[in-house]
């Protein structure tokens, strides 16, 4: 209380004479309508700055509800997309949970490796949420890899950058196939290799999925291709393929359903036994 008191004394003028402006202030400002005017609109622009300024940071730590819901309705456009032959159709404006063979779950990586020559990443869903061994998993990028494990509630994924991984692939423009690889190198890169020597094959040419792929839909990108190389024991294409996904920065991903793939896959059996 001494030092308030203390504080008081060695300033009171100063304090009297913004006491006494103050109080000028006032009576001019209530006196004539300009400085009123002037007065007012100052205190609203103060008061719509720091308005401003709240609904920045409620809507910074709402960020993660609005990209869950992002996630969300991309999902419903995934699913539209991989099962609708014609795009011209207009879709409904409520799209069920499943449509056609391919359904979708959404989901969000949590733990990515990508410094080993087997790496696996890992999702925040798993069996009750649907999710199973051996289904897709993409990002609005292209491929990302597919189911390995699943708990009750996670999921691992073999990553694309993983020397077991395999997928059947094909040059976009002349649907040449090849099977895609990861020789352990370049995170960036990917390969595919066997793509037959008919084949032409031009740097920068599209590289998707194949038809062959019980795992993930037709035509889903992958990268672009960056070197052609001969296999000079195979005498085949070797190809670098440029990712499309930047794997070592991946967020929301999702993971692919094939409903009719043990049909597939049943009757390709059959077939092989006979």
């Amino acid at each position: 209380m001494q030092q308030i008191l203390n504080f008081l004394y060695k300033n009171s003028i100063t304090l009297l004479f913004l006491l006494l402006l103050g109080i000028s202030l006032t009576f001019t400002i209530q006196s004539h309508s300009y400085h009123r005017s002037r007065a007012v609109s100052s205190a609203n622009a103060v008061t719509g700055y720091v308005s401003e300024q709240i609904n920045n940071v409620e809507a910074y730590f709402g960020l993660r509800e609005q990209n869950e819901h992002l996630a969300f309705e991309n999902a419903q456009l995934k699913r539209l997309l991989y099962n609708t032959q014609d795009s011209t159709n207009r879709p409904p404006v409520t799209l069920p949970n499943e449509l056609g063979a391919f359904k979708v779950i959404q989901s969000k990586v949590i733990i990515n490796s990508y410094n080993k020559q087997e790496n696996y990443l890992t999702i925040n869903n798993g069996a009750k949420d649907g999710i199973k061994p051996d289904m897709g998993v993409v990002s609005s990028q292209g491929v990302i890899g597919y189911i390995e494990q699943t708990s009750n509630g996670y999921a691992t994924i073999i990553s694309v950058l993983n020397k077991k991984f395999r997928l059947g692939a094909k040059i976009k423009k002349n649907n040449h196939f090849g099977t895609l690889i990861w020789n352990g190198k370049n995170t960036g890169f990917a390969q595919l290799v066997d793509v037959p020597r008919l084949a032409t094959v031009i740097k920068g040419d599209t590289i998707v999925t194949g038809a062959e792929s019980t795992i993930f839909p037709e035509n889903i990108p992958i990268g672009t291709i960056e070197k052609v190389y001969i296999d000079k024991k195979t005498n085949y294409y070797t190809l670098d393929i440029r990712l499309f996904n930047d794997m070592t920065s991946l967020g929301y991903v999702y993971v692919i359903e094939n409903k009719d793939r043990k049909e597939i896959e049943q009757l390709q059996q059959a077939t092989t036994n006979e």
